[in-house]
């Protein structure tokens, strides 16, 4: 039977054969991790933690997802810095029950398959017990040029207002997961899901299931608005537009959205959600991990279309009316009250 130990070395030897950083000094198997800084770069960290039951559910969550999202959400944020990740590490907390399944090497090669993909070196962790559910704790250290990370307070009032991607689309996949809805053997695999040439009301629910499971970190729209130094503020979307905005407007700014203007998950189209409630979602769903950031008015039409296929929009700017966000609907406007998830005010869970 495998213990703890003999699993930490095996992740030992599949991060072994990453070897994607020359600044690793010496990686898992000591009591700690070494690495090397660099010269003219600062170093960027965060750490997120994913609790069974409140983050994720197992019942509708493949463990190959999971380790994707457990990855992909603190890329995000080191995305939304305008960083690159360089180093990662995880940590776990799982129930005997679970530990005795593939549920660990399944969980891993999602981490791994995401990790290879952004060259980020696993160097460390910790795997322990507990009584009922699983709980993750992921770690990644990134790095960007000296004075050019990207905060969220860098707004002023005139600044224009960009998302990347579409909205709602992970918040209305979680709609479906709680009615019931599940993913293919098929699409359980993203790496495997095929192509299709004419979208359907059926691969539109698989694809909004996806962008709640398995989210993708804007890591090229991060690190180009930071190393051009277009991006005067960011933020990455996890708790929802009208309230990760709140976030970039501070104490002494405001923000006027157009609502036409929205970029809206097309897949919720298809799937015939109402235009009304698709906005709903895409205002206040979250955890589409999309970049929310600000640019000098005169800089505006410097914004590029699109990075690496993923366009940019421009949504509304930023105003002088401190802690007020209005929504303009045609010839209307109306205070946008922040309505994102919260962990310890929302009456709902998170997933």
């Amino acid at each position: 039977m495998r213990d703890e130990f003999d699993f930490i070395a095996s992740i030992g030897r599949r991060a072994e054969r990453q070897r994607h950083r020359r600044a690793l000094l010496k990686g898992i198997g000591d009591d700690a991790a070494i690495y090397k800084e660099r010269v003219g770069y600062e170093t960027v960290i965060t750490t997120d933690l994913l609790v069974e039951a409140i983050d994720f559910h197992l019942d509708w969550t493949p463990p190959r997802l999971l380790g994707h999202k457990a990855l992909a959400v603190s890329l995000s944020d080191i995305a939304a810095m305008g960083a690159r990740p360089v180093f990662a590490l995880l940590s776990f907390g799982v129930p005997r029950h679970i530990w005795h399944t593939d549920f660990m090497d399944k969980f891993y090669e999602g981490f791994f398959a995401l990790a290879d993909e952004h060259h980020v070196n696993l160097i460390g962790g910790d795997v322990s017990r507990t009584s009922e559910r699983v709980v993750i704790d992921s770690i990644v250290i990134g790095e960007a040029k000296q004075n050019r990370a990207v905060l969220r307070s860098g707004a002023r009032p005139g600044d224009a207002i960009f998302v990347t991607g579409t909205l709602g689309g992970a918040a209305a996949g979680l709609k479906l997961l709680e009615a019931g809805a599940r993913l293919s053997d098929e699409k359980r695999d993203e790496r495997n899901t095929p192509a299709r040439k004419h979208v359907t009301p059926q691969s539109a629910r698989d694809k909004l299931l996806l962008r709640h499971l398995c989210p993708q970190p804007r890591l090229q729209w991060g690190a180009l608005l930071s190393e051009t130094g277009l991006a005067t503020a960011m933020i990455d979307l996890s708790d929802g537009l009208s309230s990760d905005l709140m976030h970039l407007c501070g104490a002494r700014r405001g923000a006027r959205l157009e609502a036409a203007r929205i970029p809206l998950d097309p897949s919720m189209e298809i799937s015939r959600m109402a235009r009304r409630e698709a906005l709903t979602l895409a205002l206040h769903g979250g955890e589409d991990f999309e970049l929310l950031f600000t640019v000098r008015k005169r800089y505006r039409r410097r914004v590029p279309r699109q990075v690496g296929g993923i366009p940019a929009t421009f949504i509304g700017e930023m105003t002088n009316e401190a802690g007020v966000v209005m929504l303009a609907e045609g010839t209307r406007s109306r205070v946008l009250k922040a309505r994102g998830f919260r962990h310890f005010t929302n009456s709902h869970k998170r997933d």
